[in-house]
């Protein structure tokens, strides 16, 4: 792949980065017109639970856990008052069973006793809630509200790192700096995008450099794979010919629906 270095970002000006940052944000548009949230969910209370469970483990392990779990417990008050035990055991694919099982019982009861039953539509009142932070509330807000929000997992923070867009490490500080670059509309999809691109292309120890979209726009190109064919055998999901996280993916993901035998094969 010819590839035209970019500028370090400590020699790029502040509009620079901005126009590439934005121009990044488009082609990522172009790639991945379909990405949404890889959480199987049918109302806001499903996808705070299933966000919450999805700490430490892969959508697809949540996905599979979720179906009996809504089935036994579909609303707050049912999951407040959930025997902890059982409810562990019913989580405990997932990992951290016990702490999200605690978080979990304790953000239904808030729900039951302090908002009617219902899941806020507001920041300020999500991170009021057990086990929510800044990244969970984003999640519900942006994804069963239509509220725009940045969500700051460690495929974002990875990224927006390796693009140059902030040098910041903190979540919080990371989602300041990254909502100043970008107009709020784009916040929610902004954040779909480059996760998508993390999960697929972009990885943490191997990211596919050579087979990427927008390495004439990363500064970080090069720190993987260059070679396009071996940095081909790096793509996961349907990136790489193979399903995507969601059991249940909406009609227009070009990828089949997630297989328990994917569980194994990507992470």
């Amino acid at each position: 792949m010819s590839k035209t270095p970019v500028r370090s970002p400590k020699q790029e000006s502040r509009l620079g980065m901005v126009r590439r940052a934005r121009r990044i944000n488009r082609e990522l548009a172009e790639v991945y017109p379909y990405a949404h949230p890889e959480l199987d969910f049918e109302d806001p209370f499903q996808l705070l639970v299933a966000t919450v469970l999805s700490a430490q483990t892969t959508d697809l392990r949540v996905n599979m856990t979720t179906p009996a779990l809504f089935a036994k417990y579909p609303t707050p008050e049912d999951m407040a008052a959930a025997v902890p035990e059982e409810l562990e055991e019913m989580i405990r694919p997932t990992g951290f069973f016990r702490a999200k099982a605690k978080s979990l019982i304790g953000l239904s009861i808030a729900l039951r006793d302090r908002f009617g039953g219902e899941v806020p539509g507001r920041l300020e009142d999500l991170v009021t809630l057990p086990g929510v932070g800044r990244k969970t509330a984003n999640v519900v807000l942006g994804n069963a509200f239509g509220v725009p929000g940045i969500t700051v997992d460690t495929h974002f923070a990875r990224l927006v790192r390796r693009f140059g867009w902030t040098e910041e490490t903190e979540p919080e500080r990371i989602e300041a700096a990254v909502g100043a670059i970008f107009p709020k509309s784009e916040w929610t999809m902004l954040s779909h995008r480059v996760i998508f691109h993390g999960r697929r292309i972009c990885h943490a120890r191997r990211p596919a450099c050579g087979a990427c979209p927008i390495a004439e726009l990363c500064p970080s190109y090069g720190e993987g794979e260059t070679d396009p064919e071996k940095a081909r055998k790096l793509l996961k999901y349907e990136m790489g010919g193979k399903p995507g996280q969601r059991l249940k993916p909406p009609a227009h993901f070009p990828g089949e629906a997630a297989a328990i035998k994917a569980m194994e094969e990507d992470s």
